[in-house]
């Protein structure tokens, strides 16, 4: 077997024991994602469905389709791109700490690496008093990758 197949198969697991089903489309969805280094619009998902398995998917069904698998934890949605990418710890038992995403500015390529919760109350120490709060403790921050600059 190979990774992608388990990585979905671990997916899939995961669905199971929250009592959800991870179907074919979810599946496919979720399969472009993992074969992707850059972050994905729905329209590219879309694009993906096409070229991958002749078949048409409307955007509003992807757009459904990432709803459930970001609620499943299974992907994050990139705000500053207005994307998705795969999660990158679905193989590891799907334990992992906050994430932060390096973001490429130029390609799109996308990466997640953990952050500190100490880093995390250090930023929300670092709010107080100026009448805002962290929303999420998700941090997206706009980069240059290696093979962009």
């Amino acid at each position: 077997m190979d990774k992608m197949e388990s990585v979905l198969n671990l997916a899939e697991a995961h669905c199971i024991a929250a009592g959800k089903k991870l179907t074919m489309k979810r599946r496919r969805v979720l399969m472009g994602l993992l074969s992707s280094e850059k972050a994905l619009s729905a329209y590219d998902i879309v694009d993906f469905f096409k070229a991958q398995f002749e078949e048409d998917i409307p955007a509003m069904s992807v757009y459904r389709i990432l709803d459930f698998l970001e609620s499943q934890h299974l992907v994050h949605k990139i705000h500053l791109a207005n994307k998705y990418v795969a999660c990158a710890h679905i193989d590891e038992n799907h334990t992992h700490n906050i994430s932060q995403f390096l973001v490429c500015g130029k390609c799109s390529k996308v990466k997640e690496t953990p952050v500190k919760a100490t880093t995390i109350k250090n930023l929300k120490v670092s709010l107080q008093g100026s009448g805002f709060h962290l929303a999420t403790p998700q941090l997206e921050i706009p980069c240059i990758c290696d093979d962009c600059t």
